[in-house]
């Protein structure tokens, strides 16, 4: 089967002196789960906002379930496509938990009020709070917050779904709730990349686990065996940092 993301010798420069991708290659199946660790600045981030073109590379193709990311007309194709939940929520403070759901179902998707609110509520339901459809964003918790984020990826029907560190701007206590959101999509078949450190989450979810440094990949494998017993001397000092 013909992968859904193909990314082929991708590199991305920040000026003249960070070089962020460095020949990235990678393959990623429908309805996979892929997460990405490493440090901080190893090219995490930057890959996943080069997947929907977030952020523009050098050199390198990458193709989106067989759009390649080469013209404006192909870029907004493949962003129709893909959903992405960043590290902060980026809701609309002046709109309602409904009206931030219904705004691009109705700009992107050209659906009438009636349908657009329909599935905003059906997606309220799925990521746990349909309580809070009338609400704003700051009378919601961190969490309740990106969940509304990721039902607002869901409401454009993406074939793809990408996290960005979805937990690390949340306190503790709210970490499973998001995470128990990012668990059923995975269980429902999503084809899904994560950057994330939360290893539970990984060992629970994810059929690979890839660990980059300084813009390359490191090392990839089931994340039982990244985690457990890692080949590469890099991945043993990142993960004796990062697991207790």
């Amino acid at each position: 089967m013909e992968p859904i993301i193909q990314i082929r010798d991708v590199h991305k420069h920040f000026g003249r002196t960070v070089h962020a991708l460095r020949g990235v290659s990678l393959d990623i199946q429908k309805g996979e789960v892929v997460v990405i660790i490493g440090p901080s600045g190893s090219g995490k981030s930057t890959l996943l906002r080069c997947i929907n073109r977030l952020e523009e590379y050098d050199q390198g193709t990458i193709v989106v379930d067989g759009i390649p990311l080469d013209s404006a007309a192909n870029i907004n194709a493949v962003r129709t496509e893909v959903g992405m939940v960043f590290q902060q929520f980026n809701l609309f403070a002046h709109l309602s938990v409904m009206d931030n759901l219904m705004l691009a179902q109705r700009v992107v998707r050209h659906r009438d009020s009636g349908e657009a609110r329909r599935v905003a509520l059906e997606l309220l339901a799925k990521v746990g709070i349909p309580e809070k459809a009338e609400a704003y964003p700051v009378q919601l918790s961190g969490g309740q917050q990106q969940r509304v984020a990721i039902a607002r990826a869901l409401a454009m029907n993406p074939k793809i779904m990408l996290f960005d560190e979805p937990t690390s701007a949340l306190d503790p206590e709210m970490i499973k709730e998001v995470l128990d959101v990012m668990l059923a999509l995975a269980q429902e078949g999503m084809t899904m990349v994560v950057v994330s450190h939360e290893m539970g989450f990984a060992r629970a979810a994810a059929h690979r686990a890839i660990f980059m440094d300084e813009g390359s990949i490191v090392e990839e494998s089931t994340p039982e065996k990244l985690f457990s017993t890692p080949s590469h001397e890099r991945t043993k000092l990142f993960l004796s940092k990062v697991l207790l």
